[in-house]
């Protein structure tokens, strides 16, 4: 992946498109373990960063990007425009977080 070109915005400055691959996507489905649930819950009883549940949250967008870049190089690009984060609640303690985006292929202007 060090040589995809990720950004949020729908163009890359000095690059134009050439060809547009469309919609490449990560998905990861997270869920804590019942101790890191505990944990948790003491962790909210003194107020502050929840850091359990902040560590969970990066490792799942950390996955669903990296699938997302996957995806994108199995199709041919070396770029993702317009890329986005999603996250839904499944069920108590269960989340799926989706890295999405246009996958390009761009060359130097």
């Amino acid at each position: 992946m060090d040589k995809l070109m990720i950004t949020t915005t729908n163009e890359l400055e000095g690059y134009r498109v050439t060809r547009q691959l469309g919609v490449v996507r990560g998905l990861t489905v997270r869920s804590r373990s019942v101790l890191g649930n505990l944990g948790a819950s003491l962790q909210t009883i003194l107020g502050g960063n929840i850091t359990l549940y902040s560590e969970l949250a990066e490792k799942a967008r950390q996955e669903a990007f990296d699938l997302m870049g996957q995806h994108a190089l199995e199709h041919g690009a070396n770029a993702i425009l317009a890329m986005r984060y999603d996250a839904n609640e499944i069920t108590d303690g269960v989340t799926e977080v989706l890295a999405y985006g246009t996958a390009v292929v761009v060359e130097p202007r």
